[in-house]
């Protein structure tokens, strides 16, 4: 039998730990040590082992897993599963994380539709939708398949041109997510280093608003990542969203600019604009940042689509898909310059 990650027997990566028999009892202790522990591939190991060692007679089986030696692991760990993260040193990829300082503020509007405007100039990119408690992101999209399996490694959900990973992908039903700390760093981990995202130009995060651990982790994990702030123009809004941006700054992440959502609303039959939420939010956010307001996005719902179901993206032609596309190409020239 083969170690069910590194492909080679247990023979090879001496893997066989201990073996116990009690006779009088037809009982079979095993300790294995494997690539990877507690997975769906252990588990079913574990069942193709216990059929294996029943059928040679034992009545029943006790069975306990340890993780192998790191460098047994990188010596026999397949080429084309060595050095895929995201995260390894020397990566081409450019992170933008998306933030906000309270919810309701369109962060993942903005997350969604920079990624499609990005990739409609002809950009490489995937989204992580890393706003754990609040995904929405695959339904933003209209996203309605999961994520295929090769082999170890999770293959994205693509739509418009964008690679996707999102916490709503494993949860049934809409239920609520109530895991704590140690186990949501693990899936944000998984979406770094263990997704099939190939060669990405930009990888965009929506983070969950405020300034919580889950938001911190990112920021740790990815000390190169720029930042977008997202408001609206109101001022307690801005207020707030401060807050996400002093975290950027702490962390070092170097702020993009501040994308003022919901700026005004323009009437289809006079032209006139009205400032429904009030005006001066991303100004002063900007100021306090010391960046720069790169968008204004107006209250507006995409066209209607026959047969295209996404309700949050806006096309191409749309006033706002036009002003994303702005958007998009100053986060270029920022990475570019």
């Amino acid at each position: 039998m083969k170690d069910p990650f590194l492909h080679r027997t247990f023979h090879e990566t001496n893997g066989i730990e201990e073996v116990t028999v009690k006779e009088e009892k037809n009982h079979i202790s095993v300790k294995l040590a494997i690539g990877k522990t507690n997975t769906a591939e252990q588990m079913q190991l574990q069942q193709e082992l216990v059929n294996v060692l029943k059928s040679h007679g034992a009545v029943t089986v006790g069975l306990r897993f340890t993780q192998l030696p790191d460098e047994t692991i990188a010596k026999f760990q397949p080429t084309s599963e060595k050095d895929t993260s995201l995260l390894e040193d020397g990566g081409k990829t450019n992170f933008v994380a998306v933030a906000s300082g309270k919810g309701g503020v369109g962060k993942s509007t903005v997350t969604v539709n920079l990624a499609v405007a990005l990739a409609r100039l002809g950009k490489k990119v995937g989204i992580i939708d890393a706003d754990i408690y609040g995904f929405s992101v695959p339904d933003m999209m209209g996203v309605e398949e999961r994520p295929a399996l090769k082999g170890n490694r999770i293959i994205p959900v693509e739509r418009f041109g964008v690679k996707i990973m999102s916490m709503g992908f494993f949860v049934e039903d809409n239920s609520p997510v109530i895991w704590r700390g140690p186990r949501l760093g693990k899936m944000l981990t998984s979406f770094f280093k263990e997704v099939e995202w190939g060669e990405l130009d930009y990888l965009l995060l929506d983070l969950p608003p405020g300034t919580g651990d889950v938001a911190l982790d990112v920021h740790n994990m990815i000390p190169s990542s720029k930042e977008v702030i997202v408001t609206t123009p109101h001022p307690t809004a801005a207020f707030v969203a401060a807050r996400a941006g002093q975290m950027a700054l702490t962390t070092d992440h170097e702020i993009l600019g501040v994308v003022e959502n919901m700026s005004y609303f323009e009437s289809k039959l006079t032209g006139d604009r009205e400032y429904v939420f009030g005006k001066g939010g991303g100004d002063k956010l900007a100021e306090a940042l010391q960046t720069k307001v790169i968008g204004q996005l107006s209250l507006q719902q995409p066209y209607e689509e026959e047969g295209v179901f996404a309700p949050s993206v806006y096309q191409e032609d749309h006033p706002n898909g036009q002003e994303y596309k702005r958007i998009a190409a100053k986060v270029i020239a920022n990475f570019e310059e």
